[in-house]
C-alpha cells in the first residue's frame, strides 16, 4: 500500500489526535503531516528542546492545539485527555539522547518508563480511546553486534540507560495491554525504529544536525565513530508508517504488536559513508575528520529486520539514503538562505 499524504486524509479527517513530543524534531513533522491530513491535532509536551527548533521555525503553536506539560505530570496529562477526548494517540515523548542519558540517567528513566505509565494510565481512564501507538527504539534489543537484522521477538534489553529505558517502556505497553485493554475497547502497538534524518533536526550529539553546524559555521565536520552501522532513515518514513499502524488498528485490533520500522539492507550504512555523501551531494568544499572522542559505550552494529510491517501492511520505504540526503540537505540550505521554512516542509511531505 503506498500510504502518503492523500491515504492518510481519508481517514485522519476529522479524527481527535494527541501526539505527546510534539515539540521535538519528529513530533513536529508528524503534527505537521495530522494537520494537512485535516485531523484535530492536540500536542503534549514540554517546550521545544533546542534552540532553534522546527517547532518554532514553522510556527506550529499557531496551528494547533499545543498544551505545554511534563509527560511525568500525570495530574496534567490527565487534564488533557479529559478536555480533548482523543481517538488516536501517539506516545512520542522521550529523552531522546543516548549520551544524555549517562549524563542524566534519573530523569531518563522518569521520562521513558514513568512517562509511559502515565500515558498508559490516562488511556485505561479514557475510553474514548480507540488506538494508541507507542514509539520506541531500534535500541530496545540485546544488542549482540550480529549481522542480521533484530526481529520483533528478538530478546529486549538495551545497554545505556536511554536503550533501557525505552526496552522498560517497551515491556510497560505489553503489561498494560494485557492487563487492561483485553475487552478490545482499545488497540495498542509499539513500533521500533531506527536513526531518522531530515530537515529541522537541531539537537546535540547527532550526526546531521553536527553536519549542517559545520558548514553553517564553515568548519570541518568532525565524526567521533565513522565505523558504526545504523539503519538510517528519512524521518518521514516511520512517521508514515506510524500512522499506517495506529489507523489500522483503529480499524481492526487483530493488527495490533510490536513493529520494527527502518530502511532496506541497503541503506544500512557505516556513519563515515553517511558523512562522506553529505560532504559529496552539500558541495562547497565540505569535508570531515575521524576523530574518536572515547566516549561513553554506543552499539557498533545495528540493524532492523521490518519483514513484519512488510508483510503486513505491504509497506516499503519510499526513499533511499541518496534521496534522504538529498531532501536533508535542501531542506537545510532553504534554512540556512532565509526560506519560508512551512512551505518546503510542507512540499517535502507532499513529494514523499
Amino acid at each position: 500500500m503506498n500510504y502518503n499524504l492523500e491515504t492518510c486524509k481519508a481517514f485522519y479527517q476529522g479524527k481527535r489526535v494527541l501526539v505527546t513530543g510534539h515539540t521535538g524534531f519528529k513530533g513536529s513533522w508528524l503534527s505537521r503531516i495530522l494537520t494537512l491530513a485535516g485531523a484535530e491535532v492536540t500536542g503534549y509536551s514540554l517546550e521545544p528542546p533546542t534552540s532553534p527548533s522546527l517547532f518554532e521555525i514553522l510556527g506550529l503553536a499557531d496551528t494547533m492545539d499545543s498544551e505545554i506539560g511534563d509527560i511525568r505530570d500525570l495530574k496534567h496529562l490527565k487534564e488533557v485527555f479529559d478536555r480533548v477526548q482523543p481517538e488516536i494517540v501517539i506516545h512520542l515523548a522521550a529523552q531522546p539522547i543516548v549520551r544524555d542519558s549517562y549524563r542524566e540517567p534519573v530523569y531518563t528513566y522518569e521520562t521513558n518508563v514513568m512517562g509511559t505509565v502515565n500515558l498508559l494510565e490516562c488511556v485505561r481512564l479514557s475510553p474514548c480511546v480507540k488506538s494508541v501507538l507507542n514509539v520506541t527504539t531500534d535500541k530496545v534489543y540485546e544488542n549482540r553486534e550480529w549481522e542480521y537484522g533484530y526481529r520483533e521477538c528478538d530478546p529486549l534489553d538495551g545497554y545505556d540507560p536511554y536503550s533501557n529505558s525505552k526496552s522498560c517502556s517497551e515491556l510497560v505497553t505489553h503489561s498494560y495491554q494485557k492487563s487492561f485493554f483485553q475487552d478490545g475497547r482499545c488497540a495498542i502497538s509499539t513500533a521500533r525504529a531506527g536513526n531518522v534524518i531530515g530537515g529541522g533536526d537541531f539537537a546535540n550529539d547527532r550526526i546531521i544536525p553536527d553536519c549542517v553546524r559545520a558548514m553553517e559555521a564553515g568548519k570541518e565536520i568532525v565524526v567521533r565513530n565513522p565505523y558504526s552501522t545504523r539503519p538510517f532513515q528519512h524521518v518521514l518514513e516511520p512517521l508514515f508508517a506510524y500512522l499506517q499502524i495506529a489507523q489500522r488498528q483503529y480499524e481492526d485490533r487483530m493488527f495490533q504488536g510490536y513493529y520494527n520500522v527502518g530502511p532496506d539492507d541497503c541503506d544500512c550504512v557505516t556513519t563515515g559513508d553517511l558523512v562522506t555523501m553529505f560532504c559529496e551531494i552539500w558541495g562547497e568544499g565540505a569535508s570531515w575528520v575521524n576523530r574518536h572522542d572515547g566516549g561513553p559505550h554506543e552499539a557498533n552494529f545495528l540493524k532492523l529486520d521490518c519483514s513484519r510491517i512488510k508483510h503486513v501492511f505491504g509497506w516499503q520505504p519510499h526513499w533511499h539514503i541518496l534521496e534522504t540526503m538529498d531532501q536533508t540537505i535542501a531542506w537545510s540550505k532553504a534554512y540556512l538562505k532565509g526560506e519560508k521554512m512551512l512551505a518546503v516542509t510542507d512540499q517535502q511531505i507532499r513529494e514523499y
